[in-house]
This record gives C-alpha cells, structure tokens and sequence, in this order.
C-alpha cells in the first residue's frame, strides 16, 4: 500500500518535470488553445475529486451525527479556504505577479516571480495529495485507491503547462536548457516533499480525517476557481476550455466511482 502512496504523490512532480521538459524540444511556449484544454481538463477532475473522493467521504465518515453529519465537512472546507486565501495575500499571485509583470523592466523580475508564485503554490496541492492518500490508508475515509491516482494525474495535468511557463522563460533569458528544464522541475519539488509529510503527519490525527478531507477540498476548490477557471476562460474560443472541464468532471466522476 505504502508503495501505491509514493508513487502516487510522485505523479503531481513528474507532471511537472514533463513541463519543464518542453524546453528540450519546442522553440516557442505552449499554444493558447493546448493550455486552455489542460486547463479545463485539470479544473474537471479537480473539481470532482473534491465532492467524490473528499467531501462524500468527509460526510459518510460523520453518519454518527445525524442531521449535523456535514457540520466538520462545512467547517474544513471554509478553513481550505481561508487557508488559500490568507496564502493569496501573503505570497505573490501567479496571475496577479503576470498583470505586474507587464509593467516591469526586467524580465528576469518577471521570471522570479513566476518561479516563487508557482513553487509556493504547489504546496497545497501537494497537501491536497497527501490527505487523499493518508484518509486512503486509514481505511476509514471511503478513498478509492483509483480515485486517488484520478486526483494525482489531475493535478499532474495541471502542472505541465505550470513548469513549461518557467523553464522555457528561463531559457529565452540565457541559461542552459538542462538549467532551465532543472529549475522548472524543481519548482514541483515541494509537491511530492509537502504530500509526504501530510500523509506521516495526518496518520496521528485519525478522528480529524473529515475535517483534513474537506481541509484539502476546499483549498482545491479555491484553486480551480480562483486559477484555472480564468485562465481557461480567458480570451477567444474559450469553448474548448467548458468542455475540456465538463470531460475530466465527468471521467473522475466515473473512475470514482466505477473504481469503488
């Protein structure tokens, strides 16, 4: 079981590194249209995993407390929020830093930041994964393991564009593509390194499990919203995002589920 953990908190970084690879063999970034799929798609399944492989089995874990079963549910998915938010306010904002950055005159700057605002980012998904897979080792939180790999590849989608943006921008500024791609990789470090200690950690707090499930539900949910849905949205043909989401909604509804 333990061998199913590693690697599935390892998918998140090695979506990451696929990213950061780019650098090796495309000249120019990412087309509009590729990400905004990635985008939508990512945004989907996330946005599933929260209400099937979370928040359900927050709820189903706390039967005991009749009509007042969604009560820690409510309470951990209000603290993911907030907890994100405070993080919004308090760390550079990967779409705030790029509307900043147009006004800059360095690029490197401008690359900087979207290097700290990624990495820092990542901590909660890798958080995210980490409860999934620590609620599926208690036994007790109703977590398929076909339902955590759906939330790991995911969030694994969502990341490639994330590490093509930095080591293809770092390249274009001078350094070597095997400097480039290994800074772009090592952004998504702290995913794999946060969803460790959550899953060591999280062992100790049993009782607390639906208030941690709803904990990483409601920090995913903030990311969706707050990232992807913009970016999938944004500009023309923004179609191809809607039913990018409306696919990996659907397909981790159905892993989930048919996996259970």
């Amino acid at each position: 079981m333990w061998l199913n953990v590693l690697e599935g908190i390892a998918i998140p970084f090695a979506g990451t590194a696929l990213g950061s690879a780019c650098v090796f063999f495309m000249k120019k970034e990412l087309s509009r249209s590729v990400q905004r799929a990635l985008t939508g798609f990512a945004g989907g399944v996330m946005a599933a995993a929260s209400i099937w492989s979370l928040i359900i089995p927050a709820i189903n874990q706390c039967a005991d407390y009749g009509q007042w079963a969604f009560l820690p549910a409510f309470a951990g998915f209000w603290l993911g929020v907030l907890f994100l938010l405070a993080l919004d306010r308090i760390i550079p904002h990967l779409h705030m830093n790029a509307d900043k950055a147009e006004g800059l005159k360095s690029k490197a700057k401008k690359t900087t930041m979207m290097v700290l605002a990624v990495t820092l980012h990542n901590i909660p998904e890798g958080m995210a994964v980490g409860v999934v897979f620590a609620g599926m080792l208690s036994g007790s939180a109703e977590i398929t393991v076909g339902g955590a790999f759906a939330l790991s590849l995911g969030i694994a989608i969502q990341n490639f564009p994330e590490g093509a943006i930095i080591s293809m921008p770092l390249h274009a500024e001078g350094k070597s593509k095997a400097r480039a791609f290994l800074d772009g990789a090592l952004s998504g470090a702290v995913e794999p390194v946060g969803a460790l200690l959550t899953v060591l950690f999280a062992g100790l707090f049993v009782p607390a499990m639906p208030y941690l499930l709803s904990f990483a539900a409601g920090a995913m949910i903030y990311v969706v919203v707050e990232e992807l849905i913009p970016e999938m949205s944004a500009g023309e043909h923004s179609n191809i995002g809607v039913v990018m989401f409306a696919l990996g909604f659907t397909l981790m509804m159905a892993l989930d589920v048919a996996l259970g």
